[in-house]
Parts: C-alpha cells; structure tokens; sequence
C-alpha cells in the first residue's frame, strides 16, 4: 500500500510541478495587481476620508462603496460572474491566466483596505510635522505615510498572499488549472486520497515560506 502511494506520487511529480508553477502565475498576477493598483487605491482612500489633508468626503463615499461592493462577493461567485470580462481580457475563460483576472480584481480592494487601515495606524503628529516643514503631499505619501507603515504593509502584502494562495486553489474548480485543479482530478473525481494529502501538504508548506520570508522582511526593516 505504502508502496504504491509512492508510485503514485512519483509518477505524479511532473503535473504537482506544473501545477505549483501555475499556482505561482496566478499568485504573482494577483499581488502584482494589488500592489500596483491597489496601493494607490488604499492610498487615496486615506487622504479623502475625514481629518486627512485632501479630505472630500463625495469622494471618500463612493470609493469606499466601490471597494466594499467588490470585496463583498464571495470568490467563487465573482469568478463566474467575470467569466465574459475574463474572455475579454485573457482570451479565455480557463487556465492560470484566466483565473488571475478575477483574482487581481479581488487582491485590488482587499489590499486597498490593508493599505488604508496601516496608514491610519501613522502617527498624527509626525504627518502634521512634515505639513510644517512644508513637505507636499506626494512627498509626505513616499518619505512619511509609507516609510512609518512599511512593515505593516510587509504584514499586510503577507496576509493578502496566503489568502489568495486559497484563492487560487478555488480557482481550480472552474478550470483555474494550479493546486486546486490538480487536487479536483485526482483527489476528489479519482478518490486517489494520497494525491489529496500531497497537494495539501504543498500548500501549507507555501504559506509556511510566504508567512516566514514576510516575518523575515518585518524584522529587518521595522526599527522601532
């Protein structure tokens, strides 16, 4: 029996490794997604709201509707729903590349809101100082905002990674291909319970590595 597990496992070592490397695509587009444009979104959800220096309260309002609409659908219910959007922009409905559209467009607002939430965390006076010392905006964003928040920013790009690596495994329910997809054919459509073990004990073993290099990162740079 234990003999045959192997068999299995090693016959299947070429798929888990195809596997794992969409898995990876995915994830790296959907981080990428958020950094890139969630950032700035989470950003500028700081600076509207009440008491910041470009407060606009409009503004702030329909933002923040925005990102809670998104962020209030359930992952598998918004992956189908995007499926002609996701045909659009990756030619496809199927695959990694498929599946990171709808992921990227879940990581945005869920960043935004980490982001928005440790820049809350600065304090008051050290933004107010750099307002006296005659610092623009954009330099108090860069120099203070996230210099004063990095490490919980670190914190939070960590925390978006493992939730999304889970993610990206639903997204093997649709044909995502990855993790999930692999775990779908084999584990549950074949009943082959030992290839189900392997593709969890992959996944934990990512977010041991994704939660131990953000710890890493904090250490380093947090000086406080």
């Amino acid at each position: 029996m234990f003999e045959d597990t192997i068999g299995n496992v090693i016959n299947l070592l070429p798929e888990i490794w195809v596997a794992l490397g969409q898995t990876m695509t995915m994830l790296d587009i959907g981080l990428t997604a958020a950094v890139l444009v969630g950032g700035p979104l989470g950003i500028l959800l700081f600076l509207v709201s009440d008491g910041q220096s470009l407060q606009n309260r409009p503004l702030a309002l329909i933002l923040g509707w925005l990102v809670n609409t998104v962020r209030s659908f359930p992952f598998i219910i918004l992956l189908v729903a995007l499926v002609p959007f996701t045909r659009i922009i990756a030619g496809t409905s199927i695959g990694p590349l498929a599946a990171a559209v709808p992921l990227s467009l879940a990581a945005i607002p869920y960043f935004a809101r980490l982001v928005e939430q440790n820049l809350r965390d600065v304090p008051r006076g050290v933004i107010e100082a750099a307002h006296a010392m005659g610092a623009s905006e954009l330099q108090i964003v860069v120099r203070v905002l996230l210099v004063e928040a990095r490490a919980g920013l670190v914190l939070a790009l960590t925390v978006l990674a493992i939730s999304f690596l889970s993610y990206s495994a639903v997204a093997g329910v649709v044909g995502g291909g990855g993790i999930g997809d692999l775990a779908i054919r084999y584990g549950y459509y074949r009943f082959e319970t030992d290839v189900m073990v392997i593709t969890v004990l992959v996944l934990i073993a990512l977010v041991q590595a994704i939660q131990f290099t953000g710890t890493r990162i904090v250490k380093h740079i947090d000086q406080r």
